[in-house]
């Protein structure tokens, strides 16, 4: 055996140890935000967003976060790792950051933020471009260690909304079977947001199937209740194989829309993307196509509404574009294909969070209000 084949070998065993080894919560760097610190610069954002209205008047809506919140919001990122690795380091990346700027970092208007990093399963491992086999127990036995010492070390009988998306609301489902549900700590619970997963009930009811005493919230006075939903155009329905919003064996795929809750259609209060991409428009009016702020809304232009097909129940979202002003007809967020069309798998997956944002926030608003009338 040559010395390089021993080198490699000593990294080797030396990386799987590091990965084997618990993460320590105690440690600031393994926290993308934590109330206690304020340098963490994952959750102290610019989140300013530009108005954009049918007109093509623009005006300017600035944030402001609570300066004394009397609860707290703990989140879970989507799959976001390039690490090259199965599952993803404790190190920050820009993926990181990007993803609490655009999911997370806006709670801050009622809440102290907590985002803990954690070992996830990377998107290189989920396209089946990294060696090694992936550990999925590892990520979440990371967001257990988190939220235990969260617990013991920050929450003072506090109540909390938990927030995930796809992957993180999929480890929070199972942190809220193991350890909430039912159990001692679901007092704490204001609601759980779990965007873009699948939460299964028996048809017709809010509760059993994945949770057994923790219901769908039906109104924004109610605790210890979950929101959930997957998004889809709806010119672009789930395809039969589509893994979010798809009905179980004898239960059916939770679906609470997010514009207030309501049982029908409702118009969206959406916080976009203001940048070009695939999440952000080229042209948000004719007469500017940048925007100055990271954000846009665009009253009216969104609708959202709970739909079943055969096979799934999911969150529809409809865009209603008009020709004859100077606003943008469309928006972006569809997951694409090889070959350059809307992915019917995965739907607009990349903005589930983006598209409900600012009526979660007015839901978790009046959640918190009764919280606090109620402890």
């Amino acid at each position: 055996m040559n010395t390089k084949t021993i080198l490699m070998l000593l990294l080797t065993s030396a990386s799987c140890l590091a990965m084997a080894q618990d993460a320590d919560y105690g440690d600031a760097d393994n926290w993308l935000c934590q109330a206690d610190y304020d340098d963490l610069g994952a959750c102290d954002v610019d989140l300013d967003t530009t108005i954009v209205h049918a007109d093509g008047r623009l005006a300017h809506e600035k944030f402001v976060a609570a300066e004394d919140p009397g609860v707290d919001c703990f989140y879970v990122y989507p799959t976001v790792s390039l690490d090259r690795t199965p599952n993803s380091d404790l190190e920050a990346g820009p993926e990181e950051y990007n993803v609490i700027h655009q999911q997370f970092a806006r709670f801050a208007a009622h809440c102290r933020t907590f985002a803990p990093m954690y070992r996830q399963v990377t998107l290189t491992a989920l396209r089946g471009q990294s060696e090694g086999t992936v550990d999925r127990a590892l990520g979440y036995n990371d967001v257990l260690a988190a939220w235990n010492y969260y617990l013991e070390n920050h929450n003072n009988g506090r109540g909390v909304i938990l927030v995930g998306h796809s992957q993180g609301s999929g480890v929070l489902t199972s942190l809220i079977r193991n350890e909430i549900d039912g159990k001692a700590n679901q007092e704490k619970i204001i609601s759980a947001m779990l965007l873009g997963t699948t939460v299964q009930v028996p048809e017709g009811k809010d509760v059993g199937g994945t949770f057994k005493n923790m219901p769908l919230c039906t109104s924004a006075n109610q605790n210890q209740c979950i929101i959930v939903y997957a998004t889809f155009r709806d010119s672009v329905p789930p395809s039969a194989q589509a893994l979010f919003g798809r009905n179980g064996d004898g239960t059916v795929s939770a679906c609470t829309n997010p514009a207030y809750l309501a049982k029908g259609s409702n118009e969206a209060h959406a916080y976009l993307n203001a940048a070009p991409g695939r999440t952000g428009i080229d042209s948000w009016t004719q007469a500017q196509a940048g925007l100055s702020t990271p954000f846009a809304s665009a009253p009216g232009l969104l609708t959202t509404e709970c739909v079943s097909t055969d096979s799934h129940r999911y969150l529809q979202l409809s865009v209603h574009g008009n020709p004859e002003d100077p606003r943008t007809d469309d928006i972006g967020g569809d997951i694409m294909t090889a070959d350059g069309t809307p992915d019917a798998g995965w739907g607009m997956h990349l903005i589930d969070a983006n598209v409900g944002m600012g009526d979660l926030l007015t839901i978790g608003s009046k959640q918190i209000a009764t919280y606090l009338a109620n402890n």
